[in-house]
């Protein structure tokens, strides 16, 4: 029975990410590295010759999308699933639907959003129609394939890596929306291109969320002799954040993330907080702040505390899978941590006193001694002759030298004076003197 609408419903409003979304190849910003001219995926497209693939990045940067462009252009049918809602008997009744398309001459794309949510059988309920060539199966995800997705599936599929939208991708996108969306087109708007430039770096690469957040800003926009005027205030006031004083391309960033890295290196957790702080209000990505804590882990810390990278590494995965706001408190542990953990620059160091030699003597040859040897040829050339292995002895050690000849007395490594370094420094003096014990004896 068809229903009849209410004189009085309302209609549905569309949202402005949906009204702007691409119907073909020409209108998507971003990812020219699949489908910029001849690359590979769009050459895929324009031949139609396409085979199942997965796409793999972050929200918001066109994976519904493209697959949608790839069934208008291809002349497929085009069947979604939610990997949150579909089950077994589901993905089996549309696999025979796809089966009977198939011997009337009918494609049929099947694109499952958010794969990787999909357990074992689900997966393996696509496998046998994406063999026979009954379905070509498009998967989206923002989680790494080889570790969420079925080998058995994963193998017949090509794997496309979508890449994160730059501000200026988003600022084209936030502009065309003003020209050509269909509501706002009719619409007289006054907003600066510094206030679309915020609602851009504000999206985090994100072109959904950028979209969505312009929709809602000129909603609220002040009206006046016909005209709506965007305002800083309103601007906040629907991003809920600070963002104005806080450009992620710009200066200020790079002044933030300095004030932090040096208030963990001083032992200020008090300071850190407040930085990570100002960084997470303003909108900055939590991924980099956990990248940068890593680093600091081994470039401040180091071997003074071996605990500190596991902790930074532990909180970097823990800002991957669940987000911002829940992984606020994650990056508070680890400035924390960071902060209060003995401090050693003795590995960042030694890299650097190292690589200084490195870069001017590219071509020291291996010595003989520690070359590998596995053919005859090498051998009769005294590849690894004399060489000593150290399980074989005693003390674990031999009087062997490692470095090249021209570099033979060279320390790089020198440890610091706190925590585990403290350790570390006598077993290196340890290990020094019974090799200088030991070399002084064998010349005797």
């Amino acid at each position: 029975m068809m229903e009849q609408a209410s004189l009085f419903e309302k209609p549905v409003y569309e949202p402005l990410a949906s009204r702007m979304r691409p119907t073909k190849l020409s209108e998507v910003v971003g990812q020219t590295h699949l489908i910029g001219e001849n690359k590979l995926l769009r050459r895929m497209i324009e031949s139609d010759n396409i085979s199942s693939m997965i796409f793999w990045g972050p929200p918001g940067v066109g994976k519904t999308t493209l697959a949608r462009i790839i069934a208008n252009e291809t002349k497929s049918e085009f069947i979604t699933f939610s990997a949150v809602t579909a089950g077994i008997k589901e993905i089996k009744q549309v696999m025979e639907d796809a089966d009977k398309n198939k011997k009337l001459g009918i494609r049929t794309i099947v694109f499952v959003d958010e794969i990787h949510r999909f357990n074992k059988a689900q997966q393996d309920a696509f496998l046998p129609f994406v063999e026979k060539g009954s379905i070509v199966l498009i998967g989206a995800t923002t989680e790494n394939p080889s570790f969420e997705i079925n080998n058995a599936l994963l193998s017949r599929c090509r794997v496309f890596v979508l890449k994160e939208l730059s501000s200026d991708d988003i600022l084209t996108l936030l502009k065309r929306a003003l020209t050509e969306d269909k509501v706002f087109s009719q619409e007289k708007i006054e907003i600066s291109d510094d206030d679309l430039k915020i609602i851009a770096n504000f999206a985090n690469g994100d072109a959904r969320s950028a979209l969505t957040t312009l929709d809602m800003i000129i909603t609220n926009a002040e009206e006046k002799d016909g005209i709506l005027t965007v305002t800083k205030d309103t601007i906040e006031d629907c991003l809920t954040k600070k963002t104005l004083l806080y450009d992620r391309n710009g200066e200020e960033h790079y002044n933030i993330i300095s004030a932090l890295h040096k208030s963990m290196r001083n032992s200020d957790p008090d300071a850190a907080v407040y930085w990570l702080s100002r960084m997470l209000e303003a909108g900055e990505d939590p991924i980099y702040i956990a990248r940068r804590i890593t680093r600091f882990a081994a470039e401040d810390i180091g071997l003074a505390d071996t605990n500190a990278l596991n902790v930074a590494i532990n909180v970097y995965h823990a800002c991957h899978f669940i987000g911002m706001p829940e992984c606020n408190v994650h990056l508070t542990e680890a400035v924390i941590y960071m902060s209060l953990a003995p401090k050693s620059n003795a590995c960042y160091v030694a890299y650097q006193l190292a690589s200084k030699d490195a870069k001017k003597m590219l071509a020291e040859p291996v010595p003989l001694v520690i070359r590998n040897a596995p053919t005859k040829l090498m051998k009769n050339l005294h590849y690894g002759e004399g060489y000593q292995y150290a399980h074989d002895t005693d003390a674990k050690l031999t009087t062997m030298d490692c470095l090249p000849e021209s570099l033979l007395g060279k320390t790089y490594y020198h440890p610091g004076v706190l925590g585990n370094e403290v350790r570390f420094k006598q077993r290196l003096e340890q290990i020094k003197e019974w090799k200088k014990r030991h070399k002084e004896k064998n010349r005797k």
